[in-house]
């Protein structure tokens, strides 16, 4: 795409940004096929597929993209593999509500039908997050878009699960596990979100059945619970409730006798030290029963309300019931007391439903063989996470992982390959005509007809076919053998949260090692959460969350971006603030205008390059080969943000503020060609360190720098590397750029009008030699009439200080030595103040054992020159006639 010959005074990241995205996207960018490059990979964390964009994808998909337009730039095989999640739980109950909306409940129509409805729900609206995406500059290989109940990726699941099953893996049985009674489903113990809650404590007595009139006395925060119990326990060593133990109490309103037992379990400390036991709705009352032999009776269906066997209160809602309990308890004297509570209680993540602790026969994967090559891999740093802090969070979860429970109660999802025969014998196969084979085989029964065969109800949990996701991508699991998977994988980074480190991480790793016999990918940038100003997290229910189109409509995409990335440090949290998009909006302005005014330039080229612009083209080369390195390590350590924050002050500071600054002609003067080459060259090395960050107004500006082959883009710019460079110019002209300020500060104060030459005296004190190489910057920049060197303090001259040279500017008008010498003994105060500070650094032991080599001679560097500029501000004092003690 050739670039515009006229240059607008205002850059329109609408006009520009949808332009440059769908040329990327015709000229096939993107698009990634396996060849003789190295490869460089990220498979996208599928955003589920009912999903919008929100603020925590931006974060996380600008950081992916910024990786892999660098990568790209590197002349890598780059491949970001997009796709989204079918979202089990999520999307049913959107098909549910829908349904709902049209008259239709899922009880009446078949499980056929109701997949051809959230079907055709997800093919209208399944793709609107993916599109969201490239209106962030996202640069995916759209071609190679998954979904996780594509074919190939729905057979990869279901093969997972044989293969595991006859590994001997997978179990079912009767486990307590944590019912959803919304999405009326089994979860797994990480989608349990726990949250305190103010509660209350009931005091409940449970009379003896022997109708002594003695009793216990328990406490409960579930009284509707009571109508399950089977025993109330004690502890062996608790005195006060031995000559009870074998007795047999009566479960108030019901009159149930159950046993009173004792077990170490009970905590003699809390409530009175009796628990009711309910084998059937409690994890801890379950293992007591079991150890006891209990009765377990359960009195919940499965929407929450009380079944028969409650005996009260039959088809009531838990919650309805609890309060009606309390109210007949206390009536009927049984309630004791009450007492305010504080207690965790589990919400489902997906639904926000309070959870139901259900016994029930579920499917569950044993995960300590799993688990332990898994964490190996973190802790030798096969894998490495960014930050290495969460290693430890990653080691705790590890060692006390247990076993999954992988079953849902849905519909939609990738169905439970286990096939029952007629005497309810189970087989396990990956279609039902293999199923029907083995069967027959196994079972010898030559007669079995295939429809005999009654398949699973329940389908995968969602993470069971998230966990394959790096491999099924690429067909890893079908054809183990073929080109993708063989190039690809593993790949090289995978950027997400550390709230589903476990989630899917952890299982990422386990699956990858198990199928493909090799870790899934080598980096893991663990991000933080985006938080608004007071701290709280950004969600919709808070009303505090932005909506991520609206930001890229008001301050372009670059500049939202550059407004994620500012303030996120890797797994630390991003407090946004809209003030930052803004900021990114107004360093695209910085860009633009810097645009114009090169741009705006005349060449001559019969003009003699000058020695302000020698110098100055010289001290640019070295600082930004400086800015090159420093960027490429802040990559190789995943500090992002850090990496753009040099580039940030690079192109803002040291190339708009000072560097342009140094080299612009005067007023409709020409300038010179070399010049002009170089400082071409240079904005198109700034814009080339600049793309993964800001993609669209960085191509937009390199084509108006240049005249450019069609196809000819910046997006497959090579990266640029560091060369050599003079360090000592870049620290001598840090000290010269204090010379320029004070310079300016200085007619500031004297009112001296900045188009009025003024002299420059320079006395250098203890030995110093003087180094002219920026003198002609100085006097250019600062208007100067010259430079000269002197051995005295001249009269009636303004005198300043940098570093150990003293500077003199000699003035018409008198000096006020009163008010001089005031001045440097406030320069004086704030020195003393100044070195007093790197003193106390320097005097603490830990700080300079522990702080690296170069930071403590940077301290020790600014003490002499404290030093230094100390004594000579004590010398022009006492030149002046006064003591500097004030």
């Amino acid at each position: 795409m050739p670039r515009q010959m006229e240059i607008p005074s205002k850059y329109s990241p609408a006009a520009t940004e949808s332009r440059w995205y769908q040329y990327w996207m015709d000229q096939g960018f993107f698009r990634s096929v396996p060849d003789d490059r190295e490869p460089y990979c990220i498979v996208i964390p599928p955003p589920n597929v009912t999903g919008v964009l929100h603020m925590g994808h931006m974060l996380n998909n600008t950081l992916q993209d910024v990786l892999v337009r660098r990568a790209r730039m590197q002349g890598k095989n780059t491949l970001w593999l997009p796709g989204t999640d079918h979202a089990s739980i999520a999307t049913e109950a959107k098909v549910v509500a829908r349904l709902r909306e049209q008259g239709i409940g899922k009880s009446s129509i078949t499980r056929e039908e109701f997949l051809q409805h959230a079907w055709e729900w997800k093919e209208k609206h399944g793709g609107i997050i993916l599109e969201q995406l490239k209106k962030l500059g996202a640069s995916c290989d759209w071609e190679r878009t998954r979904f996780t109940m594509d074919e190939a990726l729905y057979e990869s699941v279901i093969r997972a699960f044989v293969h595991l099953y006859d590994k001997g893996l997978i179990y079912r049985g009767v486990r307590m596990v944590n019912w959803d009674p919304r999405a009326l489903t089994a979860l797994s113990d990480e989608e349990v979100i726990y949250r305190e809650i103010q509660s209350k404590l009931y005091y409940i007595r449970y009379p003896l059945a022997d109708q002594s009139g003695e009793g216990l006395v328990i406490a409960t925060t579930r009284p509707e619970t009571i109508l399950g119990d089977t025993a109330v326990c004690v502890n062996p060593a608790d005195e006060r409730f031995r000559h009870l133990v074998g007795k047999k109490v009566l479960v108030p309103l019901i009159d149930r006798p159950v046993p009173v037992i004792e077990d170490d379990y009970v905590d003699m400390e809390f409530g009175t030290g009796c628990l009711k036991i309910t084998p059937a709705h409690d994890i801890n009352d379950y293992e007591i029963g079991l150890r006891h032999r209990l009765e377990t009776i359960d009195i919940f269906n499965d929407n929450g309300t009380l079944n028969e066997a409650a005996i009260l209160y039959v088809g009531e809602e838990r919650f309805a019931v609890r309060e009606k309990i309390i109210a007949e308890l206390q009536e009927k004297r049984y309630l004791v007391k009450t007492e305010d509570y504080v207690n965790k209680v589990g919400f489902s993540e997906r639904t926000d439903e309070v959870i139901e602790p259900k016994l029930s026969l579920q499917w569950f994967l044993k995960m300590k063989e799993l688990a332990t090559p898994a964490l190996e891999v973190v802790i030798n740093d096969t894998i490495r996470f960014h930050p290495s802090k969460f290693k430890n969070t990653y080691r705790y979860w590890m060692e006390n992982v247990r076993d999954w429970c992988i079953s849902r109660q849905l519909w939609w999802g990738h169905r439970i390959p286990a096939y029952y025969l007629p005497g309810n014998e189970v087989v396990v196969a990956v279609n039902r005509e293999e199923a029907y084979e083995k069967a027959r085989k196994q079972y010898g029964l030559p007669d079995l007809r295939p429809e005999d065969l009654r398949q699973d109800e329940d389908v995968l949990d969602t993470w069971f076919s998230s966990w394959l996701w790096p491999i099924s991508v690429f067909d890893g699991i079908r054809c183990p053998d073929n080109p993708d998977i063989r190039y690809y994988y593993p790949t090289n980074d995978l950027v997400t949260a550390p709230e589903i480190l476990f989630f899917w991480v952890a299982r990422m790793i386990m699956a990858g090692l198990e199928f493909a016999g090799d870790i899934p990918f080598r980096n893991v940038y663990l991000t933080g959460i985006v938080r608004d100003k007071l701290g709280r997290k950004m969600s919709k229910s808070l009303g505090n969350s932005p909506e991520p189109l609206e930001l890229i409509r008001k301050y372009g995409a670059d500049g939202v971006r550059v407004g994620m990335l500012l303030t996120s440090p890797a797994g630390n949290d991003l407090p946004f603030d809209e003030v930052l998009c803004e900021q990114g909006r107004n360093f695209s302005n910085k860009i633009w205008n810097a645009l114009r005014l090169v741009r705006g330039w005349k060449e001559d080229e019969g003009t003699v390059q000058p020695d302000h612009c020698r110098v100055s083209v010289r001290w640019f080369d070295a600082r930004l080969n400086s800015a090159i390195r420093f960027i490429d390590e802040q990559f190789f350590k995943y500090r992002i943000s850090d990496a753009l924050m040099a580039v940030y002050k690079l192109i803002w500071d040291d190339f708009c503020s000072w560097y342009l600054e140094m080299i612009k002609p005067p007023f409709g003067s020409p300038v010179d060609p070399v010049t002009l080459k170089q400082t071409t060259g240079f904005f198109e090395t700034l814009m080339k360190l600049l793309h993964p960050f800001m993609p669209f107004i960085t191509e937009e500006i390199w084509h108006h720098l240049g005249m450019r082959d069609d196809g000819e883009c910046i997006i497959a710019a090579p990266w640029p590397g560091a060369s050599a460079f003079d360090p000592e110019l870049i620290d001598l002209f840090e000290k010269e750029t204090r010379v320029i300020i004070a310079l300016r500060n200085l007619r500031s104060d004297r009112n001296i009008p900045p188009r009025e030459p003024i002299a420059l005296l320079v006395r250098k004190n203890m030995d110093e030699i003087p180094d002219h190489t920026f003198d002609s910057v100085i006097i250019k920049l600062c208007n100067l009439s010259g430079i000269s060197y002197v051995d005295r303090k001249p009269d009636n001259a303004a005198p300043f200080v940098v570093g150990k040279t003293e500077f003199f500017v000699p003035l018409e008008q008198s000096l006020d030595p009163e008010a001089e010498r005031a001045r440097l003994m406030e320069e004086l105060k704030y020195m003393s103040g100044f070195l007093n500070s790197v003193m106390k650094k320097l005097g603490n032991d830990r700080f300079v054992s522990n702080a690296p080599a170069e930071v403590v001679e940077r301290e020790q560097k600014k003490k002499a020159d404290a030093e230094a500029r100390i004594g000579v501000l004590e010398k022009q004092i006492e030149m002046l006639g006064g003591s500097f003690t004030g």
